[in-house]
C-alpha cells in the first residue's frame, strides 16, 4: 500500500503544471536521486563534500519534513518533473516571510547538462513556476539567486527570466583552485506579469 504523497500546507496548489512540466513537494522516495545529483554537481552547489545517504536522510528528517506543516517554512522543496519522469528539484530556500522574499534553489540531473536548449527550456519553465508559487500562492514579493561565474549561461538564463543583475561577491567562493565570482541576480513580483496579483 502506497503513502499518499506529502505535500506542504503552505501550498494552495499541491502540483504546479506548466504543459508536461510539473512541481510537487519532494517525496522520500526522491531523496537518493537528489543526493547523487548534488554529489556529481558539488562544484555549482553550497555543498563542502559529498553527501551519503545517511546525511541526507536525516537532513531531511531534521529540516524538511518537519517544515511541510507549517504555514511559513523557510524552505519549500520540490521535485521536479516531465509527466511522470524525475527531472530535477529546487524550490524555494532561506524564506524570510516578514519580508516577503526567498532564495530560488534548482539542480537539474547531470545527464541534460550537456544540452544547453534542453537546459534552458527546462530552467525557465521551473524560473516560471517558483514565481507562480512565490508571487501568486505565497504573496511574496521578491526573488534572488546566487550563481558562480562558472555557469555564465545560467546567469544569461536567470536575465532573459527577468531576474536583473543586482551584483557580484568577488572571489566568493574557490572552485577547482581558482577563486570565482559570484553573481546576484533578483526579481521582484511588481516587475512583470505578476504586478496585478500583489
Amino acid at each position: 500500500m502506497h503513502s499518499p504523497p506529502v505535500t506542504y500546507a503552505c501550498m494552495p496548489h499541491p502540483v504546479l503544471e506548466a504543459g508536461t512540466l510539473s512541481v510537487r513537494a519532494v517525496q522520500k522516495a526522491e531523496i537518493e536521486a537528489i543526493r547523487q545529483w548534488r554529489n556529481a554537481q558539488i562544484d555549482v552547489l553550497r555543498q563542502a563534500a559529498p553527501i551519503t545517504p545517511e546525511q541526507q536522510e536525516a537532513y531531511f528528517a531534521r529540516h524538511i519534513w518537519p517544515q511541510l506543516h507549517s504555514p511559513q517554512p523557510d524552505t519549500i522543496l520540490v521535485s521536479y518533473r516531465e509527466e511522470d519522469r524525475l527531472i530535477g528539484y529546487g524550490g524555494l530556500v532561506h524564506v524570510a516571510w516578514a519580508h516577503r522574499r526567498a532564495e530560488v534553489s534548482f539542480l537539474l540531473d547531470p545527464v541534460h547538462i550537456g544540452d544547453e536548449k534542453v537546459v534552458a527550456r527546462y530552467f525557465g519553465a521551473f524560473l516560471g513556476l517558483m514565481k507562480r508559487l512565490a508571487f501568486a500562492d505565497l504573496g511574496l514579493n521578491r526573488l534572488c539567486t546566487e550563481t558562480y561565474a562558472i555557469r555564465p549561461h545560467y546567469v544569461a538564463m536567470l536575465e532573459e527570466n527577468g531576474f536583473r543583475r543586482e551584483g557580484v561577491l568577488r572571489q566568493h567562493v574557490w572552485i577547482g583552485g581558482q577563486p570565482v565570482d559570484s553573481i546576484l541576480q533578483g526579481c521582484l513580483a511588481g516587475d512583470g506579469e505578476w504586478a496585478d496579483e500583489q
